[in-house]
């Protein structure tokens, strides 16, 4: 008898031990995986200039975004595009701040801390996609109405906005206009010298070119900015403030899908098929609006080729020795951009 108490009092311990196991080996999980966290948000240093970085579920997304201003202050949100992010607007949020607007940046869907609630969500890199994420994002902020101001990726995503969905727009402020993807016109041919300008759009075609992004998609986009911008002559530290942004593991995954959907090269979800039916239909724009042109814009930098999708009240401007990233060449003519058309708004 005693032979079987002195076994089951080991049997006991063993339990008790292994419990005890179980715990620590819990615990020391769940501060790890803490700390992992916890590292994932300090990887990337936000300028102060641009408010604090917050975070928020929002739609597919937990989306990051920086705000500054008064929480009363008339929202304007701000809109990166490729290959940038929301540092673009450095110098314009302090300007905007001091007018007494509310002023909200998030990162696009792929960039900075900007993160997929499941890892089972298509990838998507469409117009229509990158527009939905916005409005989702108002919603989740309680934003009735914003200006939505933007360049690149971004004022395609403001474009796209204010005609599906204009109500939620007092203003816009769009760098080269009418930005709309047209499936269909995309596949026609351009003369050589305006196919040149697109060569990494070809380049993203391709396997190679995925691979070759994938592997160097710093000094990639550091050339995208100076061929965007040749006479902007931007720092390292400028540089590399924003190619942080970059190291996000849904990067290249929505840059490719971004580009090759564009030539339809690759489908879009269906769920957005509606969507993209009224854009295709190139519906005029009624919201006050603001466009930008630059040197970038080459031939269409006068406005004459989208001038009358505008039919509310507008105006364009052009931008001489300035190149594509607007808001971080010239920050000051950017912000006049949002504070003029938040005035059209009160006169409309």
């Amino acid at each position: 008898m005693k032979t079987i108490a002195k076994i089951q009092n080991n049997i006991i311990n063993m339990i008790a031990i292994k419990t005890v196991l179980i715990a620590v080996l819990f615990f020391t999980i769940t501060q790890i995986t803490a700390q992992s966290e916890n590292q994932k948000a300090k990887e990337i240093t936000v300028s102060s200039s641009l408010g604090t970085l917050k975070q928020i579920n929002a739609g597919l997304l937990n989306v990051g975004y920086t705000e500054a201003g008064p929480s009363n202050g008339q929202p304007v949100i701000l809109l990166h595009g490729w290959p940038y992010d929301i540092h673009s607007y450095n110098e314009v949020v302090p300007i905007l701040v001091s007018k007494g607007y509310r002023v909200i940046t998030p990162y696009l869907r792929g960039f900075g801390t900007t993160r997929f609630l499941s890892k089972d969500t298509f990838r998507n890199g469409q117009q229509a996609a990158l527009a939905k994420d916005i409005m989702d994002f108002m919603d989740a902020l309680k934003i009735d109405k914003a200006i939505i101001g933007g360049f690149d990726w971004g004022a395609r995503t403001a474009v796209v906005m204010a005609a599906l969905w204009p109500e939620r727009l007092q203003g816009l402020v769009s760098v080269s206009g009418y930005l709309v993807v047209n499936l269909e016109a995309n596949l026609k041919p351009l003369p050589p010298k305006a196919e040149l300008g697109w060569w990494y759009q070809y380049y993203f075609a391709t396997e190679r070119g995925k691979l070759g992004y994938t592997q160097n998609t710093y000094e990639f986009n550091k050339q995208i900015w100076k061929l965007a911008s040749p006479l902007w002559n931007f720092d390292k530290a400028t540089y590399d403030q924003t190619a942080q942004s970059f190291d996000n593991s849904d990067h290249v995954a929505i840059v490719i899908h971004n580009y090759r959907w564009r030539q339809s090269l690759e489908a879009g979800e269906s769920k957005y098929d509606s969507l993209e039916k009224r854009l295709a239909s190139r519906p005029a724009i009624t919201v006050p609006t603001i466009t930008i042109a630059s040197d970038f814009d080459g031939a269409n930098a006068d406005g004459k080729a989208y001038a009358d999708k505008y039919i509310g009240k507008y105006e364009h401007r052009v931008l001489n020795g300035i190149g594509h990233n607007v808001p971080q060449e010239d920050p000051k003519a950017f912000a006049k951009a949002i504070i003029d058309v938040a005035a059209f708004a009160k006169e409309k």
